[in-house]
């Protein structure tokens, strides 16, 4: 990779023919970032100092803003040769955040096999493998020989994205087995290839969503799975870097929602974008904190007449929101990489509440023990209150850390809809009620 140093010395050449040969001479991923930290204006500058065949690898290397706007600034030629040379999969990627008019101006200016594959991907919804999958990859015919395998694969598909497998199908392109590159090379040529490909093909439909790929690949150890439609034929494969990058993007789906934060927010994302992101779950969370704010408002009195309320109540919220966050983001997590499901609920939750017992009894005696430090001779009774509605109220975070997003996953909804901002808004509303009205009880009790 580029190092920092490396960039500052290339940020300092001025002669434009020493630059050229020094990115032309780089990898693709270094020049993608070094384009990537230049000024706007000077971007399409830099690009166009690059060789065809640099200037076509680094471009996948490049964030889709950035690859937007090189399509602007660039002629149509140039922009012509980066799109075809794009992988079909890749080209969708950055179709899906075109402009609808910019993508009708490309689209007649691909080869017809090269629209074709796209078209074919644009076809599929969403966060499906059908739209993931790329149409590049080696097919042999059922009743070839090794020799004749190897000659295919070295004469006719050099422009694969992976050589590793090959699928081996029928005449109407269903599929019947896999073979490995290593297979192929260690075996004689005149070998059948059915004699040594596996029947036991691991494959995945059009249909199947993005996170089940991701999960079926890392179960078997798979660096490319092929993708069939419902009649069983072939119609292209996902690699492992597209499983990555799935992972990745579904890591900062879960990450955002838990903390709240709609849509695409990253660190370099527009003030405006973030705005338009955070500021609406900003206000739900306002407005669900109106209902905390209505459980304290009839202990108004009770909380004039004993001051150290307001000291001992911020720690409810505060721990509280915390255990409750953890739970939610193990059991998050484990739900998402596929390590339980909604049937396993009770043995979680059993799990769970044995910690949370250990866990309540800890933070139950500290609070009681700093009640006492704060309380005066005639409240002590307060601090045991504290003491037990912290025990009560860490018990209560971890039995919904659990079950919310359990509940979620078994409605078929995103588990990671379920907010840490929302459970800790709906924990300190159960908390500070549950407190307060204990207080107020025992302060009658004692004719307080």
């Amino acid at each position: 990779m580029l190092s920092r140093e490396g960039t500052i010395e290339l940020s300092e050449i001025t002669d434009l023919n020493q630059l050229k040969s020094e990115l032309n001479h780089l990898p693709a991923v270094d020049v993608g970032d070094y384009i990537s930290e230049l000024p706007q204006e000077r971007r399409a500058i830099a690009f166009r100092l690059l060789s065809k065949g640099c200037a076509i690898a680094v471009f996948e290397y490049l964030p889709t803003e950035i690859q937007e706007d090189l399509i602007e600034a660039l002629h149509n030629t140039q922009v012509s040769q980066l799109i075809e040379a794009m992988r079909p999969d890749d080209r969708v990627a950055l179709f899906d955040e075109l402009p609808a008019g910019v993508v009708k101006r490309l689209l007649p200016q691909l080869s017809p096999d090269e629209r074709a594959a796209t078209a074919t991907i644009i076809g599929y919804p969403e966060g499906t493998a059908g739209r993931v999958m790329t149409t590049e990859y080696v097919r042999l015919r059922q009743g070839l020989t090794v020799g004749e395998a190897l000659a295919k694969i070295k004469l006719s598909d050099r422009d694969k994205e992976t050589v590793y497998y090959a699928y081996v199908t029928d005449d109407s392109r269903k599929l019947q087995q896999v073979v490995s590159l290593r297979q192929l090379v260690f075996t004689l040529p005149d070998t059948p290839i059915q004699d040594i490909a596996s029947d036991r093909v691991i494959k995945v439909y059009t249909e199947t969503s993005q996170e089940d790929v991701a999960r079926q690949m890392q179960r078997y150890d798979l660096i490319a799975v092929p993708v069939v439609d419902r009649e069983d034929r072939l119609v292209g494969i996902i690699t492992i870097d597209d499983v990555v990058d799935i992972l990745q993007e579904e890591a900062t789906e879960d990450i955002q929602k838990l903390a709240g934060v709609a849509g695409e927010d990253s660190s370099l994302s527009p003030s405006w974008t973030k705005l338009q992101n955070r500021l609406p779950w900003l206000l739900g969370i306002m407005a669900l904190s109106i209902g905390t704010s209505q459980a304290i408002t009839p202990f108004q009195a009770i909380i004039a007449k004993i001051p150290v309320l307001a000291v001992i109540m911020p720690l409810f919220s505060n721990v509280g929101g915390s255990v409750g966050t953890q739970t939610l983001t193990v059991t998050i997590r484990s739900l998402g990489v596929g390590e339980v499901s909604p049937k396993d609920t009770l043995k979680i939750l059993g799990k769970e509440l044995l910690a949370g017992l250990g866990t309540s009894l800890g933070l139950g005696l500290t609070m009681t023990l700093l009640a006492l430090i704060w309380t005066l001779p005639n409240e002590r009774w307060v601090a045991f209150v504290a003491g037990t509605v912290m025990a009560t109220n860490t018990i209560i975070a971890v039995t919904m850390g659990t079950l919310v997003p359990m509940g979620f996953q078994k409605l078929n909804l995103d588990p990671a809809l379920v907010s840490a901002p929302l459970v800790t808004t709906l924990l300190d509303m159960v908390g500070f009620f549950l407190f307060l009205s204990l207080i107020t009880i025992g302060s009658n009790v004692l004719h307080l």
